[in-house]
């Protein structure tokens, strides 16, 4: 057995024994994505060390997963997005503006967004995010595609793409990389307020 197969066959042990969620993915240090996360999932979770979820599912979260969050001391941010909603509409966007808040603030990294399968709702915010990155629209929209596969729907690229980002300066004081030790010097998104009336996220107590 050559290394590489020897490091495959590693790699499928694990995950056999603590399998990923699907369509589990880096998005950049610190921030991953991925499906719902069932409790087959939780000791790949444990891997992380998650400080954060952004779950961006209407649903309440199950009791299964809020005592592991809790257990492991987790923030779990709760954004409920119907599944097929129209993401024009300005409830919507305020949504993802403030979910996308909660994702560039590296206090709460390490971070797992998720919805229920890992495509649309969590593609968007990742995309939004990428344009905050000066990331181009055609790579931005590859990277959704990736991900959504034949299920990839046009309302959701055409969310992306309209998303105003200056719409954010309206909201934070500031949007700056910064560089962080996170064992790398990556630029990383931060953000600042000293604002104390600015709107802040929802928090679910776990």
């Amino acid at each position: 057995m050559t290394m590489v197969e020897e490091v495959v066959a590693i790699e499928e042990e694990i995950n056999a024994v603590a399998p990923p969620p699907p369509n589990f993915s880096v998005v950049e240090d610190g921030v991953y994505r991925s499906s719902f996360p069932k409790p087959s999932n939780f000791a790949f979770l444990e891997t992380l060390n998650l400080v954060s979820i952004i779950c961006l599912c209407p649903e309440p979260y199950p009791e299964e997963n809020l005592e592991f969050l809790q257990s492991h001391n987790i923030r779990l941010f709760h954004f409920g997005i119907e599944g097929k909603t129209d993401l024009s509409q300005s409830i919507v966007k305020d949504t993802i503006t403030e979910a996308l808040k909660v994702l560039i603030d590296v206090k709460n990294h390490p971070v797992l967004i998720h919805c229920n399968s890992g495509k649309h709702r969590t593609g968007c915010l990742v995309g939004c995010m990428r344009k905050l990155q000066n990331w181009c629209l055609d790579s931005v929209f590859e990277e959704y595609k990736k991900f959504a596969g034949a299920k990839s729907r046009n309302t959701d690229l055409e969310f992306i793409g309209s998303f105003d980002i200056s719409n954010m300066r309206q909201c934070l004081y500031s949007i700056i990389y910064q560089y962080q030790g996170f064992a790398s010097n990556k630029p990383r998104l931060l953000f600042r307020s000293g604002d104390n009336n600015v709107q802040k996220p929802q928090l679910t107590k776990v």
